[in-house]
């Protein structure tokens, strides 16, 4: 078991957790590509982009879903982009939050009221723009 102190100077790893497959490839890789130029050196980033899967295809769909599950579990948190709603993204939340019991910080366009209840309720913290869930984890995991 690692002390707290032990634990406070680790490097945590962060998961990228956002819409893929009814996205358009600019929009799923920009958002996470300026989070890790930002975040890169103090923290370890999974992006389940570094895989080149593609969706629809059956013989990968267990092993895009295994995949994305495996990087939740080695996740210590989850930086979320809550753009639209999205399956694999709620899912992926879900399970982190509830199953795992991560920290959960998305970012999104939508007012609380417009939020899903499950969104709202799984995501620790839901911020209005990536800036604003860069700055977040900056600040209260350093």
């Amino acid at each position: 078991m690692l002390s707290c102190a032990v634990m406070a100077n680790s490097i945590r790893t962060i998961y990228l957790c956002g819409p893929i497959m009814d996205a358009e490839a600019d929009a799923a890789k920009d958002w996470r590509t300026r989070a890790k130029e930002r975040l890169a050196g103090r923290f370890i980033l999974l992006d389940p982009l570094r895989r080149n899967f593609r969706d629809r295809e059956i013989d990968s769909a267990n092993e895009i879903v295994e995949f994305d599950l495996q990087d939740v579990r080695d996740a210590d948190l989850l930086l979320v982009n809550y753009c639209k709603p999205s399956l694999g993204t709620a899912m992926e939340v879900f399970y982190a939050s509830h199953d795992l019991g991560k920290f959960v910080i998305a970012f999104s366009p939508f007012s609380f009221q417009e939020c899903s209840p499950w969104m709202a309720r799984f995501c620790t913290k839901i911020l209005p723009d990536l800036e604003s869930a860069l700055g977040y984890i900056e600040r209260h995991f350093p």
